[in-house]
């Protein structure tokens, strides 16, 4: 949204309208529509590079900031109810989405988000003008900077608005998405339970594993992926607000970052709280690379379960088969009647940009580049990457759930059939035939292509009723009772 004086209308398109604001450096000309002014121009027109601003939740994060610090700075005598009334009420404005149109800076901007809060600054500024019945760009009766401002940095006020948004999302999106795919397993391995399928290692034939138990594990890792998101909200529950330029707290109240750590827990249910040690809450965003790489792991989780189900339903005639995916679309544009996994592999592609996302992270965080001295300088990046992540991760639960493990169904004749075929059914005999007889056993039945127990009866290496005993497949997945 790169608004430029100079821009040449077509004739069907009215010539825009400006108006004259002036920042430190000296005058701008902004739209007369637009809230934001001179120091958001002047970002817009340095950073034409992706087309796209800071994520949407981050602009929200940043109203809630802007409101708590506004409350805070009333409780503290710092600034007049009459002034902090209508600030908190334009903040408030931000974080319901109301003024999305105004945060017009590109992502790719200045890596300590300056711009950003500067955006927001003028946007809150300019919004209290217009309750006021000032005119906008008149900086009356709230400066962005001295009110909108007050007690804050860029360089705290960035890295605390994508704690915030970041572990806002993970607590209501991500957190419900996966606590219903965890409990869509769970009750799939408790109903599976009776089901017996042949078990795979190095994608070769191994013993028999229930059908339970193989989705009471992805279960598991989905319950582990719950913990992993809140260790990473822990992480970023501590936030930087209170430290202001360099992490001294210069020009604010002692009681601020306390304070406003507080009112965003209030306003958000979030725990957040005040960094323990505020250099480096600002010189380094450990914090933020380990949340992140929680959520890689989760990723990985997801692509595991996804890529499993996509091999046990392959075929359906010459494939495993042991699952049948429900039918979401035609597989082929040449093939008729082909039907493809499709959204195993939305899911698996998910993962390989979350992992993505996290070497940006981790590079962002990297000492010598994005953290330098007394602080981050690739914050935008870094947010931007964390949020798409949290997104992706939130649809790829959903709709594995609503498009794939609702509609799942075991083949159990195919399962049983490729149990009665597998060689590995020997590893029970071999507790009592000894180990080398059962794998000569297992190369005779496959060289005469006949199953164990043929083999096994013909060779008369036990008889029947302890052979039934012994290759019980069921039994087999169970421990042995002493």
């Amino acid at each position: 949204m790169n608004a430029t004086p100079n821009a040449t209308p077509n004739a069907t398109t009215p010539a825009p309208s400006f108006r004259t604001e002036k920042d430190s450096m000296g005058e701008m000309h902004v739209p007369d529509w637009a809230l934001w002014g001179a120091s958001t121009q002047r970002a817009v027109d340095n950073f034409p590079v992706s087309g796209r601003g800071i994520p949407p939740e981050l602009v929200h994060a940043f109203g809630q900031l802007k409101a708590a610090c506004a409350r805070v700075n009333q409780s503290l005598g710092q600034l007049p109810p009459d002034l902090a009334k209508p600030i908190a009420q334009a903040a408030d404005e931000v974080a319901q989405g109301q003024h999305d149109r105004h945060f017009v800076v590109d992502v790719f901007q200045t890596g300590s988000g300056t711009s950003s809060n500067m955006n927001a600054n003028e946007v809150i500024a300019n919004r209290v003008s217009q309750l006021a019945n000032q005119p906008i760009g008149s900086k009356k009766p709230a400066h962005p900077n001295d009110h909108i401002n007050m007690g804050q940095s860029s360089n705290d006020t960035f890295p605390t608005a994508m704690h915030v948004a970041a572990a806002v999302a993970l607590t209501n999106q991500l957190k419900p998405a996966l606590t219903t795919l965890q409990k869509d397993l769970a009750d799939k391995a408790a109903r599976w339970d009776h089901h017996v399928k042949i078990g795979r290692t190095h994608l070769m034939d191994a013993t028999p594993i229930r059908v339970g138990q193989v989705f009471a594990g992805y279960a598991s890792q989905v319950a582990h992926a719950l913990a992993r998101t809140d260790h990473a909200i822990d992480s970023l529950a501590e936030l930087a607000i209170g430290g202001t330029a360099v992490g001294t707290g210069i020009n604010t109240h002692a009681e601020f970052g306390q304070r406003v750590a507080a009112e965003l827990k209030s306003r958000t249910g979030v725990p957040f709280r005040e960094a323990d040690n505020h250099p480096e809450a600002q010189a380094a965003k450990d914090g933020f690379v380990q949340a992140h790489a929680s959520l890689k792991t989760v990723a990985v989780s997801l692509s595991k379960i996804a890529n499993d189900i996509r091999w046990l339903g392959s075929g359906p005639r010459c494939g495993l088969f042991e699952l049948a995916l429900p039918a979401t679309q035609p597989g082929s544009s040449i093939m008729p009647g082909k039907v493809n996994p499709v959204i195993c592999e939305s899911v698996i592609q998910v993962a390989a940009r979350v992992i993505a996302n996290d070497t940006a992270i981790t590079y962002g965080g990297f000492g010598g580049v994005g953290s330098i001295l007394e602080l981050n300088v690739a914050m935008p990046v870094m947010a931007d990457a964390m949020m798409e992540s949290i997104k992706l991760l939130t649809a790829a639960s959903q709709i594995l759930v609503d498009k794939l493990l609702t509609g799942l169904q075991v083949n159990a004749e195919r399962c049983e059939q490729l149990i009665d075929q597998s060689l590995m059914m020997c590893t029970s005999l071999a507790p009592v035939i000894g180990y080398d007889q059962a794998a000569a056993l297992a190369k005779k039945a496959f060289a005469e292509n006949k199953t164990i127990r043929q083999v096994a009866l013909a060779d008369k290496l036990l008889d029947e009723t302890q052979l039934n005993e012994l290759l019980n497949p069921d039994t087999m997945t169970r421990p042995a009772q002493t």
